[in-house]
């Protein structure tokens, strides 16, 4: 186990970290490409589909490689498939290369969450574990935020905003040649080889069942904040308010998670990780109910930024309380984490629906329901050892 930190070890698993958070140019790609070729709503939309899915469907067969062939050349592999995708709708720019390069770069994006975060484990000391994750989530958050920013700025000195491909790709490229010439001592499962069957049978453990779901309901309401938000605004607040400021609310989530990440950080290299795991579950569930009936807008967008904070550690808390239980079986417990991200594909069309049928404040409840079991997966693990 390590007991120092080497930044020689940990810079370049940080590094996959930003690489990590290039799938999140499928933003940007769904707006640039819809005016490109004039795709349809429903055409465009297929794009994030073409990321994302891979989580669901890779997320337990990778855990399985990496415990036969080692976190790092997985990582690897992801990084370079990750660069593939970005480099193919660079220089073979047409509809079905974008489709083609996203799917690339979601297959790679699968394979980078599933092994970084469990090599991440590996390089730093064990109490430092939580705290590390945290700002992992930090380094990504930052590469989220910069991607529009990169754009723009091509569009606007090169006349070609497509150059982003081509720059995060080489960024790509870069990562894995650092991180091959770290010499990491991972630590290897010295049981039985690990097998889907062996990763699934881990959900008939209760705690790894409930931190699984814990996992897949903070994720739904990421998505969920991020997706529903500004009709939230517009609707609670209808006739006071403009889009534009609606879709303000997006950007203020995503700045509290940032800083939320990075406060983390600081703070559990003193707090235990079940203490800060309760409270700031708390924190979540207050700000998620506050936002219910919160009388004006400019409260609510205060309250929108605190939820932000407030579940911008769950899912490195989680994680790392897991693996520090079950350590020989990290791979596995990645694997079946990260398939758990397919939380935020099923949470929104919940809320949608109740929405439509119901009502907004049915709808919103679906993240309140989120954020009240998280709550009460954090009391109950306050209270195990």
């Amino acid at each position: 186990m390590t007991k120092k930190i080497n930044l020689a070890f940990v810079l370049p698993v940080l590094m996959s970290f930003f690489v990590m958070s290039f799938c999140d140019l499928v933003g940007i790609g769904v707006d640039r490409i819809k005016l490109e070729f004039g795709l349809s709503n429903t055409m465009a939309q297929l794009i994030p589909s073409a990321v994302f899915i891979w989580f669901f469907f890779l997320s337990v067969p990778v855990g399985v490689l990496q415990d036969r062939f080692g976190k790092r050349n997985i990582l690897n592999l992801g990084m370079i498939i990750t660069a593939l995708g970005l480099l193919a709708p660079y220089f073979f720019f047409s509809k079905t290369s974008i489709f083609f390069g996203f799917a690339l770069l979601g297959i790679g994006n699968t394979i980078v969450q599933v092994s970084a975060n469990p090599l991440l484990v590996d390089v730093v000391p064990s109490d430092k574990k939580s705290s590390f994750l945290s700002f992992s989530q930090f380094v990504k958050a930052v590469g989220s935020m910069i991607a529009p920013f990169v754009a723009a700025y091509f569009a606007n000195q090169y006349g070609d905003w497509k150059l982003m491909f081509l720059a995060f790709g080489l960024v790509s490229v870069l990562a894995v040649v650092w991180l091959s010439f770290s010499k990491i001592e991972e630590t290897k499962n010295t049981e039985k080889r690990a097998t889907i069957g062996s990763s699934l049978s881990l959900l008939g453990t209760s705690y790894i069942t409930m931190m699984v779901l814990g996992i897949f309901l903070v994720v739904g309401i990421d998505v969920g904040i991020n997706a529903v938000s500004g009709q939230f605004l517009l609707k609670k607040f209808e006739g006071v308010i403009t889009q534009e400021f609606a879709e303000k609310g997006r950007s203020v989530y995503f700045f509290g998670k940032m800083l939320g990440t990075f406060a983390g950080a600081i703070m559990l290299t003193k707090l235990s990780s079940r203490k800060f795991l309760f409270w700031t579950s708390l924190l979540g569930l207050v700000s998620v109910l506050a936002l219910m009936v919160v009388p004006s807008q400019m409260m609510a967008m205060g309250v929108i930024f605190v939820i932000g904070l407030g579940v911008a550690n769950i899912f490195p808390l989680i994680f790392s309380l897991t693996v520090e239980k079950y350590p020989l079986r990290a791979n596995e417990i990645s694997g079946l984490m990260i398939m758990a991200v397919s939380g935020g594909a099923a949470v929104p069309p919940i809320i949608g629906l109740l929405t439509d049928n119901v009502g907004l404040t049915a709808g919103m409840f679906v993240l309140v329901a989120c954020a009240a079991y998280l709550f009460f997966l954090a009391v109950a693990r306050s209270k195990k050892a």
